[in-house]
């Protein structure tokens, strides 16, 4: 009774101080207006109506400006009086009066679209060092559903309990922070979802700006290189909250994904957003953004709303989802240097005004042109570009982190999801639709009866938890103690077929234990069994990592028998010598056994050196094909020795000898880039060239080792881009034995070749049609690797191919050593096919005449570039 009375006494305080401004926004035909922009004066608040155009605002008893925008319609300013309970307020936006400038669209004229860009380019790199801390509060609200999906896979859609009509919702309210240049700080103080991902980061859609050249690998309207992507078309001014504005239309250059095509409006003289609608398709899904900026400070424009909205096809399933964020409570401190207003001249439209400005600064001293800047006088683009840039660098003098792109700290208070819906009708500034809504009550629904399963009150709950039998086959991972796991891989995983082995089974545990943040021990037992050999081999890996982030250590130790391919870098996949050997009669894999222990320690020296040592005693033995057993019999056709096939050394056999090598690599990346997530510091992939030094010795005598030699290489590989979406992929290698004294076929130098039309293998540092081992050698050496990808080249000059993803490449593969005579490759390629997979035709040559040709099927090039 108590607490009912309790609940009682609640519920009668929140209503009688609940109040605020509620309605529905509509143009002038009486159509809703979904996600118009209302923006709270007095409060700095920003929020939108939800999809069926009805806003809600919580206000405190007081009197308000409400300004009410949505993009194509003059805003409306509306004044308010809060006291107790909600204020009816019903608006209707009136479409904008576009006027067009007369002496803009004479025939014959430049668009005048693109003097307004080029002001607004010219500025961009002002308005990123405009601000020098803003703190904010961001409501986020994210829904998807999945509207449809592959016939085969109802059964495993329903029962994971996904209905298409069900709306999963994330909503959640974080404060932020920002400190120039890069450094944000957010902590999420509520959470509400239906999901069982609790994660939610509004900081990917806060803080990416359209005045960075980049978002998220899409070229901004406002990046220097904007010109070389988009036409812009100049639509029109009009007149909004005291200030003039122009809107401009961006047209992609060339469609296809990463460029973006709409709307964006600019606020003249300040040239910054006033606000965007904009669509750009990214791995052939479509995403919609809409933002809008408000003046937060004289001069400082800030978005208040951002809207996405996302929807695509892929692999059969099709979904949509939106993602709306409002941004409340600004406070910003801006950056003195900057507060200033700059009058932005354009030198190809005001020339003589230009040619004026830059005799006054014909030394370009930037001293003089910040006086000129301080004193708010005309400047030209470059003037203003050169000034910000002398800015920025004498700021990077100050600081000890050059190299950080960006510094991140993310927190989730522990209270975050303790709220009950009474306190989310409350927060929430955008209203739920019914289907949101309905996505509440089915969570609700699910929740009572996983709390009455867990009670015993109904039926049983069916989800199998622990060990079960049948886990040895299909594999499973396990919680075994604080911080400790134990998975086991299905041996179905590790079935292959070879001609030395037969069909081959391995089976393999894991246990792994965490003791700190800086350190963590795995243990790995391997056993392989071989049908037509009748043996059983395995290994036992122990790995312990320890360390800092950026001083980690890892030591492994690794002792056993096993089979290992002549080429330790593995350049065919069992899986693809399973089928080739099965279906066309071809055993490509050569393949010995060793009984070894190997010791190998990796250390990431400092941040830009890594090191690895390693150590390795062994026994190798030859083997010999034990089956020739085929699905498919081709014309009597037999599979080859177990020996692989050499130009220089007519019989690579060995007899079974002892090795001990020893050897160590050293990586250097000079000008490596990194993010920091909560302390942590991230490598930037392909920021830095990675040049490479590596020593191998085989040490004779020691422990009746049968090897004497000495390889030294030393390579360098690079990412970069050329013109316009050109990305280029360099990898050279150079070595030399400097002894050979005694050594065997497996301690040759070996290549990674590629006779099988299917691959595995990273295109940059592969080769398509080189023989396995016919060139391998114990002398010096050169290998080097070009690989080209354009954005439009022959295929992709189709519209509809460009934006299903599709890139062509060209490449080229070279190879030089005492047998190899000048082996060449050319190929051209198809990318991203499927989004995944990649077709090529290469043809080979020898001291420049044709020797080979061929089709090759793989994994996509760069591909973790497009993500």
């Amino acid at each position: 009774m108590k607490q009912f009375l309790l609940l009682i006494f609640i519920l009668s305080a929140y209503c009688s101080y609940a109040g605020g401004v509620r309605g529905v926004v509509r143009n002038e035909k009486g159509e809703p207006l979904p996600y118009a922009t209302i923006y709270v004066k007095e409060t700095g608040s920003g929020t939108t109506t939800n999809d069926q155009a009805y806003y809600e605002i919580n206000l405190e008893p007081g009197n308000y400006q409400l300004i009410f925008q949505f993009v194509g319609y003059a805003s409306l300013t509306k004044e308010v009086i809060v006291e107790d309970g909600f204020v009816e307020l019903d608006v209707k936006l009136e479409s904008q009066v576009i006027m067009l400038k007369d002496i803009e669209v004479r025939a014959g004229k430049e668009d005048p679209a693109y003097t307004i860009m080029r002001k607004a380019i010219a500025k961009s790199k002002f308005h990123t060092q405009q601000v020098d801390k803003y703190t904010a509060k961001v409501y986020m609200k994210g829904t998807g559903k999945l509207k449809d999906y592959p016939f085969l896979m109802k059964g495993q859609i329903k029962k994971a309990g996904i209905d298409p009509d069900r709306v999963f919702i994330t909503e959640s309210v974080s404060e932020v922070e920002y400190i120039r240049p890069n450094t944000y700080n957010e902590k999420v103080i509520s959470i509400y979802t239906t999901g069982d991902n609790r994660n939610t980061m509004p900081n990917a859609y806060i803080n990416g700006s359209f005045y960075e050249p980049e978002l998220a690998k899409c070229v901004s309207p406002l990046s220097p290189k904007a010109f070389s992507y988009y036409k812009f078309r100049y639509e029109g001014t009009y007149q909004d909250q005291g200030v003039e504005i122009s809107k401009i239309r961006v047209i992609p250059r060339s469609k296809g994904d990463n460029v973006f095509r709409g709307t964006i409006n600019i606020v003249e003289d300040y040239w910054s957003i006033y606000s965007l609608d904009l669509h750009v398709t990214k791995f052939g899904v479509d995403f919609h953004i809409k933002q809008v900026y408000k003046p937060i400070e004289e001069g400082v424009w800030l978005p208040v709303t951002h809207k996405f909205h996302v929807e695509g096809k892929v692999l059969g399933f099709e979904f949509e989802g939106d993602y709306l964020a409002t941004v409340s409570n600004y406070d910003v401190e801006t950056n003195p240097d900057l507060d200033m207003e700059i009058e932005v001249i354009d030198e190809k439209v005001e020339e003589e005004l230009a040619e004026e400005l830059e005799d006054q600064v014909q030394d370009e001293d930037e001293k003089e042109i910040q006086e000129i800047l301080t004193s708010g006088k005309e400047v030209t683009r470059k003037q203003l570009k050169k000034v910000l840039k002398a800015y920025e660098k004498d700021e990077l003098r100050e600081t000890d982190n050059v190299d950080i792109i960006s510094n991140r700290t993310f927190e989730i208070d522990s209270n975050a999801y303790s709220h009950d819906s009474l306190y989310w009708a409350q927060i929430r500034p955008v209203p739920l639709n019914r289907g949101e809504k309905r996505g509440y009550d089915i969570l609700d629904s699910l929740n009572q009866v996983r709390e009455r399963e867990e009670n015993g009150d109904t039926l049983r709950n069916t989800k199998r938890k622990g060990f079960h039998v049948q886990d040895l086959l299909v594999g499973n991972s396990y919680d075994v103690g604080d911080k400790a796991y134990l998975k086991i891989r299905s041996p179905f995983l590790g079935f292959n077929y070879n001609t030395v082995e037969g069909f081959n089974l391995d089976y393999k545990l894991t246990y792994s234990k965490t003791f700190s943040k800086k350190s963590w021990l795995s243990i790995s037992p391997l056993l392989r069994y071989a049908f037509s050999r009748k043996k059983v081999s395995g290994t036992l890996k122990t790995h312990y990592g320890f360390g800092e982030n950026d001083s980690r250590n890892n030591l492994t130790v690794t002792a056993g028998r096993y089979v290992n391919q002549f080429n330790r870098d593995n350049p065919i996949h069992p899986y693809i010598n399973t089928f080739m050997s099965l279906f066309t009669e071809r055993n490509y894999m050569k393949i010995y056994e060793q009984d070894f222990v190997n010791l190998t320690y990796e250390k990431n020296w400092n941040e830009e050196v890594s090191l690895k040592l390693y150590s390795e005693l062994s026994r190798r033995r030859q083997l010999y094909n034990n089956t020739d057993f085929t699905i498919f019999d081709w014309d009597g056709d037999h599979f080859t020795p177990n020996a692989p096939v050499n130009l220089e050394l007519p019989d690579t056999s060995f007899p079974e000898n002892n090795a001990l090598i020893v050897g160590g690599d050293i990586e250097y990346k000079p000008f490596i880039k990194y993010s920091i997530y909560n302390g942590r510091k991230i490598e930037i992939k392909d920021s830095s060239p990675i040049f490479g030094v590596s020593y191998k010795k085989g040490i004779s005598s020691v422990f009746n080792s049968d090897v004497d030699y000495d390889l030294l290489e030393v390579s360098y590989k690079d990412q970069y881009k050329i013109g316009i979406r050109g990305l280029v992929d360099v990898y050279l290698k150079a070595g030399t034995f400097l002894t050979s004294e005694k050594m065997y076929f497996t301690d040759y130098k070996h290549f990674l070749g590629g006779r099988t039309p299917f691959t595995t293998l990273d295109p940059v540092g592969s080769f398509r049609l080189l023989d396995y081992y016919a060139y391998s050698t114990n002398e010096e050496y050169f290998a080097g690797n070009l690989h080209y990808q354009f954005r439009q080249f022959l295929v992709t000059r189709i519209p509809i191919v460009r934006l299903s993803g599709v890139r062509e490449n060209l490449f080229v593969n070279y190879l030089a050593n005492d047998v190899s005579s000048n082996y060449t490759e050319l190929g051209y390629g198809i990318n991203y096919i499927f989004r995944v997979f990649r077709l090529e035709v290469v043809t080979a040559f020898k001291d420049g005449k044709y020797e080979d040709w061929g089709v090759r099927v793989g994994i996509a090039s760069n591909l973790a570039s497009i993500f």
